[in-house]
């Protein structure tokens, strides 16, 4: 069940998300549109990175116990 969802503008540069993959850095810190901290792992931009990064704005739904559901982009 969702709880809760974030609206987030991404700009993460491919050259920091290769901290993530290189074990140094495993959650991202982002803040919404509304201003609110959101902390997620960083293993859930996988299937969003592309060629410079993870551009654009994403919606992430989280459900109860603040479990990750789901991360999508806003088209």
């Amino acid at each position: 069940r969702i709880v809760r969802q974030y609206i987030l503008d991404l700009n993460i540069p491919a050259t920091e998300l290769l901290r993530y993959y290189r074990g140094s850095a495993s959650r991202v810190s982002a803040l919404d549109r509304y201003g609110r901290r959101v902390q997620f792992p960083a293993h859930v931009l996988r299937p969003i990175v592309g060629r410079d990064g993870v551009q654009g704005t994403f919606t992430l739904w989280v459900g109860e116990g603040n479990r990750l559901q789901n991360i999508q982009r806003v088209h």
